[in-house]
């Protein structure tokens, strides 16, 4: 995508916006943060799109969304742990010129890792900032809903993409 830069410039500023509005508009609380749907969004775009939109919307996105919600002492494990995620599943699930397949066992394991670096990432943030193990495992429950959650809409919205054929409408695969 980096031949255009216009074209990836675009790209990656509204997966950016994607992933903050999709985390802001509904946040249900759990331990120590709250359950939303920006991880669908990160799943997306990082399929779609590759690991370096996946590590950009995934980090900056995200680490926004905990910035203007009141989430501050997240932002930079947020940043750090988006970031990564976004850049795993595109690394796994992303391939240029192939085709976007959502029944693939490269988009389910890149969807996988990526959720579970997520849960993780929480689990090791939430307990060092805290200082307890215990307190990082709070979260775990509410993470492991929310991945999964995120997983089964991504696959709900990726299979109606790939149906309508909007990969190729909008010309995504060169």
């Amino acid at each position: 995508m980096k031949e255009n830069t216009a074209k990836y410039v675009t790209v990656n500023a509204l997966a950016i916006a994607l992933v903050c509005i999709a985390t802001m508009a509904i946040q249900i609380p759990i331990p120590l943060g709250y359950m939303h749907l920006g991880n669908t969004c990160i799943l997306l775009v990082a399929v779609l799109f590759g690991q370096t939109t996946g590590l950009l919307a995934g980090g900056i996105g995200s680490a926004l969304a905990d910035l203007l919600t009141g989430y501050t002492q997240w932002v930079l494990p947020t940043l750090i742990i988006k970031s990564i995620m976004g850049f795993a599943i595109g690394a796994i699930a992303h391939r240029k010129g192939t085709g976007f397949h959502m029944v693939n066992i490269r988009t389910f394991l890149g969807s996988a890792a990526g959720i579970v670096i997520m849960i993780f990432g929480y689990f090791a943030a939430g307990a060092i900032m805290n200082g307890s193990i215990y307190t990082g495992w709070t979260q775990v429950p509410g993470l492991t809903l929310e991945g999964i959650i995120g997983m089964v809409v991504f696959y709900a919205i990726g299979l109606v993409l790939e149906k309508a054929h909007v990969v190729k409408t909008l010309n995504l695969e060169s």
